[in-house]
């Protein structure tokens, strides 16, 4: 399978990431702990069918240190035990936030107290960042249709 596009030749595309990878940056630096942020990013490429970075996350996220056990169970977090309190608020607020279109009302006041009662200020707004990037990305990976499987830890950087 090929993609629709090859984003990684294109100078428009090239520029675009540049910018994005900046404010992914950004979070990557911030103090939302690594391995929530993997999870995070892991969680949304699920939910919008995202192979590509499906694929990058797990890979990144196993690399890092994370558990075999908690990569599979990521998209049933609800029904594991796996997960810190923190780690299920900030999957939560994920969720809602990358399915946004599918509730009138959005994120829900009950999702966003339960994050603020576990992340301070900086964290939460490298949370909703982090959620909004990822979900930038998914979208460019899915609309051409970037072939998954064959990433390699590091590959970008």
């Amino acid at each position: 399978m090929d993609a629709r596009l090859n984003l990684f030749s294109s100078a428009v595309a090239g520029r675009f990431f540049k910018h994005l990878n900046a404010a992914g940056g950004a979070v990557t630096d911030s103090p939302l702990p690594l391995a929530t942020q993997e999870l995070v990013k892991l969680r949304a490429s699920q939910i919008n069918g995202c192979g590509f970075c499906t694929d990058m996350h797990s890979k990144e996220a196993a690399h890092a240190g994370e558990s075999r056990t908690r990569l599979n169970l990521v998209a049933a977090w609800r029904e594991a035990t796996v997960f810190t309190d923190a780690e299920r608020a900030a999957l939560e607020l994920a969720e809602q936030g990358t399915r946004i279109a599918d509730a009138a009302g959005g994120v829900t006041d009950e999702a966003w107290a339960n994050a603020a009662e576990h992340y301070d200020e900086d964290q939460l707004a490298a949370l909703v960042s982090l959620i909004a990037v990822i979900n930038a990305y998914n979208r460019l990976n899915v609309i051409v249709r970037q072939p998954a499987g064959d990433y390699e830890v590091g590959q970008f950087g």
